[in-house]
């Protein structure tokens, strides 16, 4: 899935996108996403809700 996001993704990232791109339960696709997001791989944007996109992080 990472490579996906990193090579031809547009738009912006969801957990309903990662559930249907992953064949994955919404359960398990913000389980996914929290751990990446714990491990600095993913930062979610400003707006939160039901609306929350994910980004990945910029490499310094």
């Amino acid at each position: 899935m990472l490579n996906k996001l990193l090579d031809d993704f547009e738009g912006k990232l969801t957990s309903s996108k990662w559930a249907k791109m992953t064949k994955c339960s919404q359960d398990t696709a913000i389980r996914d996403i929290q751990d990446l997001v714990t491990k600095d791989i993913l930062e979610k944007e400003a707006s939160g809700g039901r609306s929350t996109n994910y980004t990945l992080k910029e490499l310094n």
